[in-house]
């Protein structure tokens, strides 16, 4: 073998070598480069949503008018109000508020706030447009806790009187039996439809 073979061959592994090197080391040296998707400015969902624009109206009509109340519900509470809700409950608030909507959901159950029991007096009792601008804004909590997010951007107006209008069908009912009189939460169970 010749001085250049060897001197080839020695090139080649030396190569080789580096390039392997460099495929195992690749995220341990990294280069930031503009285009990489992680160094780029990111925001969560619902993060530092924009406000309302002063004097506005939105696209869909004005659902309420901040200062004068809670509205009333312009949505009569027909079957197609009352499917349409239970599709979006089952969609949107089931995680948290659970299928029997007694606040023993999925993931409520890891919160720090357990969700309402909308099945419940304490609900049932409530205005319709109180619910609705509870669905809308969410409730705060002291000290900027959320103790349930703002729908009012995953919801239309329309979704979140649906959603009102379902809720309604969720009311505890009073049943007597025969031995005596109780109280028993017959509850429309939603069934979630992709």
């Amino acid at each position: 073998m010749s001085f250049l073979q060897r001197l080839l061959v020695v090139i080649a592994v030396a190569v080789l070598l580096f390039g392997v090197l460099m495929i195992f080391s690749f995220d341990i040296i990294k280069i930031d480069w503009v285009s990489f998707m992680e160094i780029q400015p990111s925001f969560k969902p619902m993060e530092h949503p924009l406000p309302v624009a002063a004097r506005s109206i939105p696209i869909e009509g004005a659902a309420y008018i901040p200062g004068q109340g809670a509205p009333s519900n312009p949505v009569p509470a027909d079957p197609v109000s009352v499917e349409r809700g239970r599709i979006l409950y089952s969609v949107t608030c089931i995680q948290c508020h659970g299928p029997k909507a007694d606040g023993n959901g999925v993931i409520g159950g890891a919160l720090m706030f357990q969700p309402a029991n909308l099945t419940g007096d304490v609900v049932q009792n409530k205005p319709d447009g109180a619910l609705f601008l509870t669905i809308s804004n969410g409730i705060q909590g002291t000290g900027g806790q959320i103790h349930m997010p703002a729908l009012n951007e995953n919801l239309t107006v329309r979704d979140r009187w649906d959603v009102v209008n379902y809720i309604r069908t969720l009311k505890a009912t009073v049943t007597a039996t025969p031995t005596s009189t109780t109280t028993a939460a017959t509850t429309a169970t939603p069934t979630p439809k992709p």
